[in-house]
């Protein structure tokens, strides 16, 4: 949980996929169940949490918030989660915070990066903040010849990058419909699992998961699963074989 204590992973031990939040929970909420299920079938995901989502009304502090966090990630599945030292309700898009995210990046090597891809109104402008933060870093990431701001980390090209919702925002993301959803009907306990282990957030909010079961099931009814999560690309991308890919199961 703390980035002084997790260890900096040789090639082999890189992280497939890594989803970045502003806040202990905002994970657990867009696409926890995606991460669930590409942990099953063997891919090593990460979370990184920008903030320590300290304070907040209903808890008594950072130590409970990260022990939450901790369970949740457990309850996923989840390989590595890092904590960044960045403020909560404070938190803005500047050269500092991309540089420290970029260099999770380049510590953990992912292949998939998943991030915010939508202003949350009446909500907290952390989550607006962490998308540009986030955008900009996968970019830093694979800036050579500028190694003095990044601890002598090798550069590392991101190449994948997908937007996600919050599963209690309206289902756009980035001004966009959903470009592809994952069917999660097989994960979707384990997301709700995830969301339960955040008492201090949701104790008080009895509606939270039937809200959130109501848009995976939702997001999958229009895709003909039993409950999804949707996803939109940062940038098109080719794919090889059509056909396998339209009628993948």
């Amino acid at each position: 949980m703390n980035p002084e204590t997790s260890t900096y992973p040789t090639s082999s031990e890189a992280i497939d996929v890594l989803a970045v939040g502003a806040h202990p929970d905002d994970v657990e909420i867009a696409c926890g169940a995606t991460l669930a299920k590409l942990a099953l079938q063997g891919y090593r995901v990460g979370i990184v949490d920008l903030t320590d989502g300290e304070p907040t009304p209903n808890s008594p502090g950072p130590e409970v918030r990260q022990q939450e966090a901790a369970e949740a990630a457990l309850a996923l599945g989840v390989t590595e989660r890092i904590q960044l030292d960045l403020p909560n309700r404070r938190l803005f898009d500047c050269f500092e915070s991309r540089v420290a995210l970029a260099k999770v990046f380049r510590r953990l090597r992912p292949k998939l990066v998943l991030g915010f891809g939508a202003k949350t109104p009446m909500a907290s402008p952390d989550h607006w903040q962490a998308m540009q933060i986030t955008d900009a870093a996968i970019f830093y990431s694979r800036l050579c010849k500028w190694d003095e701001h990044f601890d002598g980390l090798p550069v590392h090209t991101i190449k994948r990058h997908l937007y996600y919702r919050l599963a209690v925002e309206p289902d756009t993301i980035a001004g966009l419909t959903h470009h592809l959803t994952v069917d999660v009907s097989e994960t979707l306990e384990q997301k709700l699992r995830s969301i339960q282990c955040y008492h201090t957030q949701f104790a008080h909010k009895q509606d939270i998961l039937e809200r959130v079961r109501a848009a995976a099931v939702t997001t999958g009814a229009a895709a003909g699963v039993a409950a999804g999560e949707s996803f939109a690309a940062a940038k098109p991308f080719a794919i090889d074989d059509l056909v396998a890919t339209v009628q993948a199961e």
